[in-house]
């Protein structure tokens, strides 16, 4: 499910709990409505909606932390590969073939997380099934240093290229954390009650239900956010193209 959908469901719930409110407020007996019911009720929402906002921000807080995370390792990555590629040319021309290598590695990850046409995959799993690096470090194993500047940069190419390896299947992993559906039903359906309370006082006119379809459609939105953030490899709201893009820039100047 994506996260529009996610942000779908959650409006129409939040939505239905507001029309439920309203519908009650107008059939319910007056004495159900009274002061008294109507302090015990805004005490008990009152209790539920701290919960929930509290619940909500940490969770959207959660999500901006993993996001910035893999948008961290996606720079040093970057800057990795920049490296790794001047080490290669400080080995000589007969580093020439794993520079090649490295450069479609770097470009099929490219590829693979920020397509130019995309079609709705799964990106992150894209990116575990593409080639990666392994061609890379194959070739470069191949190498036979015969100067001591030549073993010099084949073991600090090894050391970047095993960096860029393990930086690699941790953003993998990391991207594929999923939240548990029952997360999304709790929080849910503790918005839906609030609305229920607030619909069941609330005046019955334009601008007060213009007033609460806004407030609904923030509490979506904030949904909507966590889950994109949650899948820093996935969705409208992905990591930036940029670092990689720099070092596919920077690959095979010298």
């Amino acid at each position: 499910m994506s996260s529009i959908d996610v942000g779908i469901i959650s409006a129409l719930c939040i939505s239905a709990g507001l029309f439920l409110g309203l519908l009650l407020g107008r059939t319910l007996p007056e004495h159900h409505l009274s002061d008294h019911s109507k302090d015990t009720i805004k005490m008990a929402t009152g209790m539920i909606a701290t919960l929930t906002a509290l619940v909500l921000g940490l969770l959207v807080g959660s999500a901006k932390n993993s996001f910035d995370t893999i948008s961290t390792a996606d720079i040093t990555n970057g800057a990795n590969i920049i490296l790794l590629d001047r080490v290669l040319a400080q080995y000589g021309p007969e580093a020439n073939p794993v520079r090649l290598e490295l450069h479609q590695a770097v470009q099929s990850e490219v590829d693979a997380i920020w397509p130019k046409n995309p079609t709705g995959a799964d990106e992150s799993s894209a990116l575990e099934k593409a080639g990666g690096l392994e061609p890379v470090e194959q070739k470069l194993n191949a190498l036979v240093p015969t100067t001591d500047n030549q073993r010099n940069a084949l073991q600090e190419a090894r050391q970047l290229l095993g960096a860029l390896v393990q930086e690699r299947w941790q953003m993998v992993e990391e991207s594929k954390a999923e939240v548990p559906t029952a997360l999304y039903v709790v929080l849910l359906s503790w918005l839906t009650i609030l609305f229920v309370s607030i619909g069941l006082f609330a005046p019955r006119n334009n601008t007060v239900l213009v007033a609460l379809l806004l407030c609904i459609a923030s509490f979506s939105t904030a949904i909507f956010l966590f889950d994109e953030m949650a899948s820093p490899l996935d969705g409208m709201i992905k990591v930036s193209v940029t670092p990689m893009q720099k070092a596919l820039d920077h690959l095979g100047q010298q």
